[in-house]
């Protein structure tokens, strides 16, 4: 018999990711952030691999990397809005989390397996940050696939990959509902 959660599914219903632009501080603190990074870190994680960790980025520490990605934005020839987005993002946000897929060797664990882990703890971990009050949004960009500036600004190695930048602040607005997928488009229901 099911034990229904009817507060967690109207959250999932409802939930809406924060423009990053749109947070300000107060971001949590280590004492708020810590039960958003233990639901996340119970994301599906067949073979118990634990493919990701997490680095917790604040204060100059984002100002260092708004400067990085300015740097190489110029380097990769990017435009100067685009350039500019991407440092406003880290400039202006009070917190980030970057999800880090660590890539671990395995026999039974196939690599996508475990991409899709560090995805679902992108996931896991915006809609914590959600249920818990704080404004989120889950980015990557352009700068996330870049191997020097993965390696210098964050000190990734040669086995890790940015799953994602995890932007967490207070919210100044709430953004519009958006258009959702036709689930009547998207979905076979299969019988035989």
């Amino acid at each position: 018999m099911p034990d229904p959660k009817p507060a967690a599914l109207e959250f999932l219903l409802s939930r809406r990711s924060r423009p990053a632009k749109t947070l300000r501080a107060p971001g949590p603190d280590a004492a708020a952030l810590t039960p958003i990074l233990t639901a996340a870190a119970r994301s599906p994680d067949h073979g118990k691999l634990e493919p990701w960790r997490f680095i917790v980025l604040q204060d100059d520490a984002l100002m260092r990397l708004a400067h990085a990605v300015t740097d190489c934005g110029t380097r990769l020839g990017k435009s100067g809005d685009d350039i500019a987005k991407a440092h406003n993002a880290f400039a202006t946000s009070p917190l980030c989390v970057a999800v880090i897929e660590v890539r671990r060797e395995s026999e039974k664990i196939p690599a996508i397996e475990q991409s899709y882990s560090a995805g679902a703890v992108c996931l896991a971990l915006l809609n914590a940050a959600l249920a818990s009050g704080w404004g989120a949004n889950w980015l990557s960009g352009w700068a996330s696939h870049d191997r020097s500036f993965v390696e210098d600004a964050l000190g990734l190695g040669p086995h890790e990959t940015v799953a994602g930048f995890i932007h967490i602040g207070t919210e100044t607005s709430a953004p519009p509902e958006r258009p959702r997928p036709d689930l009547q488009a998207i979905t076979s229901w299969v019988s035989q």
